[in-house]
């Protein structure tokens, strides 16, 4: 869907020279000799590449429409993840690093939201609560922290930190 430049917000999806695109910054500047225009920074969804571009106010650009669907987390074949459509089981892969930071809160058959774009997962939004194993933790001594200050670190099987 076409939008005017003024429309440009942060977080939104851009089909931008053939690329996709995710608005991180926006400025939006009025001049007093020339027309309005949105000086934007872009993060390229793939590559993770920035851009920044000026549009003149009368400039319109493609938003895109994420597709939400149910997807349920399989199972980890080598550097790949595979997520299976709750509607049709089709499998879908996507990278490791792609989900890098979710990756201690996503176990197996965890259900979850997925944005997808011409079948290409674009973001992941996990369960509010999730129930994970602890399988070491820092001792606390009485009297060893002052109230208020950092807890200990536990570790999950994972290997992750919490």
């Amino acid at each position: 869907m076409k939008i005017g430049a003024s429309s440009i917000r942060p977080n939104t999806l851009l089909n931008y020279q053939k690329r996709l695109w995710r608005v991180i910054k926006v400025e939006h500047v009025k001049t007093g000799r020339g027309g309005a225009f949105a000086q934007v920074e872009m993060k390229d969804i793939e590559t993770g590449t920035k851009l920044n571009e000026r549009f003149r106010a009368e400039d319109k650009v493609d938003e895109v429409e994420l597709e939400t669907r149910k997807m349920l987390y399989s199972y980890e074949d080598g550097d790949a993840l595979v997520f299976l459509d709750n509607e049709s089981y089709e499998p879908l892969s996507v990278s490791r690093g792609f989900l890098e930071k979710e990756m201690g809160y996503l176990l197996p058959n965890t259900e979850i939201q997925a944005k997808l774009y011409d079948n290409r997962l674009i973001s992941v939004e996990l369960p509010s609560n999730v129930v994970l194993e602890i399988i070491e933790a820092d001792p606390v001594v009485k009297g060893q922290r002052d109230p208020g200050t950092d807890h200990g670190v536990a570790r999950m099987p994972q290997g992750d930190p919490l």
